[in-house]
Parts: C-alpha cells; structure tokens; sequence
C-alpha cells in the first residue's frame, strides 16, 4: 500500500494533468492570438454564418419547398455543433455557471435553445409560436460580435459612459413631457393633439428629427415651437455621440495589441504580461 506521500504525489499529478487539458482545452476556444484559437474562431465563425443563411433560406417558400428537408437536416447539423461548443466552453472554464450567465454564454445558449424548443412546445399550440421560437435561431449572428476587439472596446466605452447617457435620457425625457405638455395647450385636437401623451409621442418623433408627418401644429405659435424642436434637436443628437467617442477615444488608446482573459471570472482586457486577474486575483497559467 503507497504511502500517504506518493498517495499526495499521485493525487498531484492527475489534478495536474486535469488543469493542463483544461488550460488546452481553454487556449484553443478562447485563445484568440494563438494558432490554435484562431483556426477554431475561424472555423467557429464560417459555421455561424452558414446557419444564419440557412434560416433566412428556410423563410424562402419556394426554396422551403423545393429544399426544406436539406434545410432542416442543415440546421440540426448546425443545433449539433453549436451544442457541442457550447459544452466544451463550459467544461474550459473553471466556473462555468458564471459564464453560462454572462452576455456571451446567453449568447450561445441561444445558439441551439430555440431548435431544441421546438420539441417542448406543445403540439395543439398555434403553429405561428413555433415559427417565432424557430425565428429566434437568427440570434446566432450576435455571436459574431465576440470575434471582433474593436466591439469589445464599444462595450467598454459604453459601460464608462452608462451614466453620463443616463442623465442625458433623463433631461430629454423631461424636456419631450414639457414640450408635448405645452404643443397640448397651444394646439386643439384638430390638429391631432388629442392628449398629453399623444403630444409628447409628437415631441419626442420631432426632437429626434423622424418626423412621420401623423400629426402636425397648424397654429402660427405651434410651428413656431415645433421650429425651436426640430433646431433643438440636431444639437441634442449630436451628445450622445460625443459621450461615447470620448470614451472610445480613451479605451482606443488604452488598448494593447492582444489581451488575456480570466478563466476563473471571465473578465478580460489583461496585458498578456498579466500574472494575475485585475478583478478576481486568480493566477494565469504560462501558454507555451
């Protein structure tokens, strides 16, 4: 019987040797600057470019008609696959709970519910619920956005600027209530200023410089305030984008040539010369 050293010896290494196909298994799906990770990605990404043109084939009826079988075997092809992916992003991470619910790993659980909800639907339910849960496969094509750095940095700029947009929609918000309000007294309901909210729904379709042209002030001070509005509004257009290219411009020129994410938390944007998570602590493993 080995004694209890070689028993910590031999415990060691098959934990050892469980991490190093974990951190393999890791490298290869989310290690976008390796070689390995890349042909993954590519592949990855010609797959859900296939599946998302094979849902808008499928909505073709004279293509359905003539193929719709070919199209359905594709599609569970594609089901298959993406379900397959799914695991193994799980099972490469080391709290896989905490990334089955990040934006990403909702993201590929909708890559392959939908079909799969198709079976659970009830078969008396009206056939129009299924076409709109078989509709939501579309959804595919958001997993796209993780290949792309540059949306990563929009998803940080826009984070950096949540609040300064916050208040922004909240001035305009107010601004659309007291300029629908004062439209409702100066106009009567000929005009098509029938409530308070409808004036507002006008407001805020002027403000934004939509103009749909449903309602219209026909008094000499309506349109002149509808006027005012319509000048107002290009200048309020332009400070949202102002709030996000600020901050873009910041994280652009923060940005590195790649990053390193954290397998424990999920959170990336690290230096590759990073020894340790920025957010959880834990220790990167070395890549060779």
């Amino acid at each position: 019987m080995p004694s209890p050293p070689v028993l910590r010896t031999i415990e060691t290494f098959d934990a050892s040797r469980k991490h190093h196909w974990r951190n393999r298994l890791y490298t290869v799906i989310f290690g976008t600057d390796t070689p390995a990770g890349k042909r993954f990605d590519i592949a990855l990404l010609c797959v859900i470019v296939a599946s998302v043109v094979t849902v808008m084939l499928e909505s073709v009826y004279e293509i359905r008609v003539n193929w719709g079988d070919q199209l359905h075997a594709l599609e569970w092809g594609f089901t298959a696959l993406f379900a397959v992916e799914y695991v193994l992003r799980l099972l490469a991470v080391r709290r896989p709970v905490r990334y089955a619910t990040s934006f990403f790993g909702l993201i590929d659980l909708m890559a392959v519910l939908p079909t799969l909800l198709v079976f659970v639907v009830p078969a008396a339910a009206p056939l129009m619920t299924i076409r709109i849960i078989r509709m939501l496969r579309v959804f595919r094509i958001l997993k796209l956005v993780s290949f792309l750095k540059e949306a990563q940095q929009l998803v940080v700029a826009l984070r950096a600027s949540r609040r300064k947009i916050l208040v922004f929609l909240t001035s305009v918000l107010t601004l659309v209530v007291i300029l629908g309000t004062l439209m409702y007294i100066i106009e009567d309901s000929a005009s098509g200023f029938t409530s308070i909210p409808r004036s507002i729904y006008w407001a805020i379709v002027t403000l934004t410089t939509v103009g749909y042209g449903d309602i219209a002030p026909s008094s000499a001070i309506g349109q002149t305030v509808a006027a005012f509005i319509m000048i107002l509004g290009y200048s309020i257009i332009a400070v949202p984008t102002g709030i996000v290219s600020s901050e873009l411009t910041k994280v652009s020129n923060q940005a590195q040539a790649s990053f390193r994410t954290c397998s424990v938390c999920m959170s990336g944007q690290h230096e590759q010369s990073a020894r340790f998570c920025k957010d959880c602590g834990s220790a990167f493993e070395s890549v060779k």
